[in-house]
């Protein structure tokens, strides 16, 4: 499998976040080839504002693979990781970020701030962007789009 192919079950994930009632935003973590951990935006079902799919991926990897250190993984996520996910990403020492759709509003890999360019951090992960970014993009638009339509209907 290629970025291409873990963004794509990275979307799947999102597209379950959605239909909870989520913001649709995926995460899978891979080590050597194989997708050890999953996640999907759920703060609001789970009452945790740190449950973003970012995080989840990452603590069902560390559960699988019984270390937090995430040493040799790439995580893949639809959605440019806030500051949050990105001090999360940092602290299990992921390899590399793959992102989809850039994020103006919180996205701390570039759009607003870009964590992962501070030099005097002490762990240093290589990140990709806008890998899908069209199709993880239009996901979010189009969800967002119709909970607006929905807030207006009488």
């Amino acid at each position: 499998m290629n970025d291409i192919d873990y963004m794509r079950c990275a979307l799947e994930l999102a597209g379950q976040s959605q239909a909870a009632g989520e913001v649709p935003v995926g995460a899978v973590v891979v080590k050597d080839g194989e997708i050890v951990g999953r996640g999907f935006n759920a703060p609001i079902s789970r009452h945790d504002p740190s449950a973003h799919a970012e995080m989840v991926a990452l603590r069902d990897a560390a559960q699988r693979l019984g270390n937090y250190r995430l040493v040799g993984c790439e995580l893949f996520v639809t959605l440019e990781p806030c500051l949050m996910c990105a001090g999360a990403i940092m602290h299990a020492r992921i390899a590399r970020l793959v992102y989809g759709a850039s994020d103006p509003k919180t996205g701390a890999c570039g759009s607003v701030l870009d964590v992962f360019a501070e030099r005097r951090l002490n762990h240093h992960t290589e990140v990709t962007g806008n890998v899908l970014a069209e199709e993880c993009g239009a996901l979010l638009s189009n969800f967002f789009a119709l909970r607006r339509a929905q807030q207006k209907a009488p």
